[in-house]
C-alpha cells in the first residue's frame, strides 16, 4: 500500500483538536467573569447534569448583547416612565438590556466589595448565593437601578440560555433538554403526548444535532 493511500492513524486524546474558548465581544473582563461566577450559581452543575456554566450560558447572555433585543430596538421606548405604577402598565425604565447588564454587573460589584471584601467573582459559593438571594429580595441597594430588575434579566436570561436551541450558544450538546427530556426540533412527536410515558429519542437541535 503505498504512502498516499495509507489510513491515516488516530488522533490520541490529548491530539483531538479541542474547540476554542469562547470570546466574549460585549462584556469586558470584569463584567465576563461576574457573568460566569452568577450563571454558575444560578443553575449548579449538580448530580443530574452540568448547569449553566458547562451549558455555555454566559455565551449565550453575550451574544444576546449583541441583538435588537439588547438595544431595545424593538421595544416602546418614549417616555413618560413612571416605575411606580403598576406591574400591569409595563416596563417603565429607559434602561435597555446591554445598559441594564452594565450598570446592575458594576453596582452588584460594588455592593459585593462594600458588603464581603471583594467582587462577586471572587466570593465563595455560599456568599455569592447569599448575596443573589439579597439582589432578587432587592435588599441589596443598588445605586444606578434597582437590584430587583437586574436580578429578574439576569435569571430571565440564564434560563432562556439553558434551554433554548444550541443554535443562539448556549444548552451545549442539549444539556438543557436532556435534562427534561424535551425532545427539540424534532418534526413530530404528537404520537406520544397522551402516552404517559417517557419520551424515548434524543432530543434534535435547529441543526440537525443529535443529543
Amino acid at each position: 500500500m503505498s504512502a498516499l493511500t495509507a489510513p491515516t492513524p488516530a488522533l490520541a486524546a490529548s491530539d483531538t483538536p479541542k474547540q476554542a474558548e469562547y470570546q466574549p465581544t460585549f462584556f469586558t473582563p470584569e463584567e465576563w467573569a461576574f457573568v460566569q461566577a452568577a450563571v454558575a450559581r444560578l443553575i449548579p452543575a449538580d448530580e443530574r447534569g452540568p448547569g449553566a456554566l458547562e451549558a455555555g450560558v454566559p455565551e449565550f447572555i453575550d451574544r444576546q448583547m449583541n441583538t435588537p433585543y439588547a438595544t431595545g430596538s424593538i421595544w416602546y421606548m418614549q417616555g413618560p416612565f413612571n416605575p411606580d405604577v403598576a406591574p400591569e402598565m409595563g416596563y417603565q425604565l429607559p434602561l435597555v438590556p446591554k445598559q441594564i447588564y452594565n450598570l446592575g454587573i458594576s453596582d452588584a460589584d460594588a455592593y459585593s466589595k462594600k458588603t464581603a471584601g471583594k467582587v462577586f467573582a471572587e466570593l465563595d459559593g455560599a456568599q455569592q448565593d447569599t448575596l443573589l438571594q439579597k439582589f432578587e429580595s432587592g435588599e441589596a441597594e443598588f445605586v444606578q437601578l434597582p437590584a430587583k430588575l437586574f436580578f429578574s434579566y439576569l435569571l430571565q436570561n440564564t434560563r432562556e440560555g439553558f434551554f433554548s436551541d444550541p443554535i443562539h450558544g448556549g444548552n451545549k450538546e442539549m444539556v438543557g433538554w436532556k435534562l427534561i427530556n424535551f425532545p427539540g426540533a424534532r418534526a413530530d412527536f404528537m404520537d406520544w403526548v397522551e402516552r404517559g410515558e417517557r419520551y424515548p429519542f434524543p432530543p434534535v437541535s435547529i441543526r440537525g444535532e443529535r443529543g
